[in-house]
């Protein structure tokens, strides 16, 4: 918004005088408007002039929009009504920098919001007033806006819809718009988008005044776009739709699954709704079978960790846990461990809450709690179908807990997840659940927690300078700092502008020992059990991420977002 301020400035060049200045307040009092845009409708200055001024007189460079092809997407980076409130227009990106044209650059505040609301560097260009109005004016249609969006998405195979009974009345009229050609291609444009940016998940989300989709990729989120509120309902039922979920249900939540196959690979997606505030969030998590990797050897362990994991898996019956946060990997893991194990002389048996991933070999079971097949009632099934190695997907109860743990100490081998932040503090957690002390120490064989850490863009990986005391501070120790120069990714069209592609797995690995056990039955605290561990070669998150600090692909950031210190 032309202020005061710039009205003060040109009148102290002479652009203007002071009974225009007055003239033109006068003007804004009474209709309101920009003082800027005033002064032009008013005769008293060229808008060019003004724009030419403000260059000069802020360092900002001039752009002329009518010369600029501007691609949609970038056009859809900040909202409308943003672009309106603040006269601002995005119109270029490279890698993480975000080309705007402003016609008020004195305004740090507008700056700095965009910079909040988008996560770019905001780069500022001074541009004539009309010209923004002119391209805010031809992007004003919903329409519009949408087919902008998607004008060269791919169009990705269309699935088989099937009928669902009218509920109520607005069912039948949200049915056609969402069968309507700009929403069918608009909510494809979005799937491709996150196949194609190696996205785990997409966040469709209302909100009072705006509806954003969002991307997590490589454990982050980020913007992808904020289309118009007004098409929300369209979208998410044709999402909905896609799920073969209920379209008019909207206050309880629902979960479905939406399969598509690509010309070269087959990607599902869990759906899940969730009713909020204003209408109902859907979160896609996308299942990629063409990026599961089952080889250990390739998942990132440190030597000697890999050698303890792979021993405790061979082990001939046993419980093997591997840990952490939700997305971390541990599915990863385990199906990596099954894969390593599924020969023709065993039987392997699963249950999941959901199957992520078939196995050709190993009969896999979904939970489902609505009819009463949980995790504990799979598992005494499983006893009863001569297994070898069975696979819980996660142990969240005293009941699971204590059949696995029988399971294990009558001759099967049982991998299970669990939700702890370091493989000593697992220990714990099963104590808390109500096993005894002695079952958990005769049981268990190895725990493993694991942590997912973003890998260094090779494209534009650089060496950094990081002051030996940051560097102390987080772990290193004074005879390894000449060994290394760390690395960081400056950032290029390759990675989005992160300086970050792809992921790593740090890992933990907690070989319970004939101390370890001694340790459990003395009721050791988790500090107490990870010394011990530490002290038989145990190497640590924090440790694991160090290693790979060294090695040059992740950086220091990554791994104090995601360990903790030793």
């Amino acid at each position: 918004m032309i202020s005061t301020k710039i009205g003060a400035i040109l009148l102290s060049e002479n652009l203007i005088t002071e009974e225009q200045l007055a003239k033109a307040i006068e003007v804004q009092k009474k209709e309101g408007g920009r003082l800027g845009s005033i002064l032009v409708k008013l005769g008293f200055v060229d808008e060019g002039k003004i724009a030419e001024f403000l260059s000069q007189q802020y360092g900002v460079p001039y752009v002329d929009l009518k010369s600029k092809q501007i691609d949609p997407k970038v056009l859809s980076i900040i909202p409308k009504d943003l672009c309106r409130k603040y006269m601002v227009v995005p119109f270029d990106r490279a890698g993480n920098v975000l080309s705007v044209a402003i016609a008020d650059p004195s305004n740090a505040y507008a700056l700095e919001d965009l910079r909040f609301i988008t996560g770019y560097t905001i780069k500022p260009f001074v541009a004539v007033e009309s010209s923004i109005n002119a391209i805010l004016e031809a992007e004003s249609s919903t329409d519009l806006a949408v087919s902008n969006i998607i004008e060269d998405s791919f169009e990705l195979d269309e699935l088989e819809i099937e009928e669902i009974s009218e509920k109520e009345i607005s069912v039948d009229a949200l049915r056609k718009e969402v069968e309507d050609t700009p929403i069918v291609k608009f909510v494809n444009y979005i799937l491709h988008e996150a196949i194609k940016r190696g996205a785990s998940d997409i966040h469709v989300e209302p909100y009072e005044k705006e509806f954003r989709i969002r991307l997590r990729v490589d454990g982050v989120l980020y913007d992808l776009v904020k289309p118009p509120r007004n098409i929300k309902d369209a979208v998410i039922s044709r999402l909905k739709i896609l799920a073969d979920l209920d379209i008019a249900e909207k206050r309880l939540p629902q979960d479905g699954r939406i399969k598509l196959k690509l010309p070269n690979k087959s990607v599902d997606m869990r759906v899940s709704t969730l009713p909020v505030l204003f209408g109902e969030k859907v979160v896609l998590r996308l299942l990629d079978k063409s990026n599961l990797q089952l080889d250990l050897e390739k998942l990132g362990f440190e030597p000697s960790s890999l050698e303890r994991f792979i021993k405790g898996i061979e082990s001939p019956y046993g419980m093997v846990l591997v840990t952490g946060p939700t997305g971390s990997g541990k599915s990863t893991t385990l199906y990596s461990a099954l894969s390593r194990l599924n020969k023709v002389d065993v039987n392997i048996m699963t249950a999941e809450d959901p199957v992520e991933y078939n196995i050709f070999g190993i009969n896999q079971v979904q939970i489902k709690d609505e009819i009463g097949l949980n995790f504990a009632s799979a598992l005494r099934s499983f006893l009863r179908q001569d297994p070898d190695i069975i696979m819980v997907g996660e142990i969240r109860d005293y009941e699971t807990a204590e059949i696995a743990i029988k399971a294990a100490l009558t001759g099967h081998l049982v991998l299970s997840t669990l939700h702890t932040n370091d493989a000593p503090s697992t220990i714990n957690r099963l104590l808390n659940m109500g096993i005894e002390p002695f079952l958990v120490a005769s049981s268990t064989v190895v725990i493993l927690a694991q942590r997912l850490a973003r890998r260094i863009c090779s494209k534009c990986a650089e060496k950094v300078k990081i002051p030996a005391e940051a560097l102390l501070s987080v772990g290193f120790r004074k005879d390894e700092l000449d060994s290394f120069v760390p690395m960081k990714g400056k950032g290029c069209d390759a990675c989005g502008g992160t300086g970050y592609k792809g992921r790593l797995a740090l890992y933990e690995v907690m070989t319970v020992s004939e101390g370890i056990r001694e340790l459990i039955l003395r009721g050791a605290n988790a500090n107490e059990l990870k010394k011990a561990a530490i002290e038989e070669g145990m190497i640590t998150l924090r440790r694991s991420g160090l290693e790979k600090i060294k090695k040059g692909i992740t950086t220091l950031e990554e791994v104090v977002r995601v360990t903790f210190a030793d």
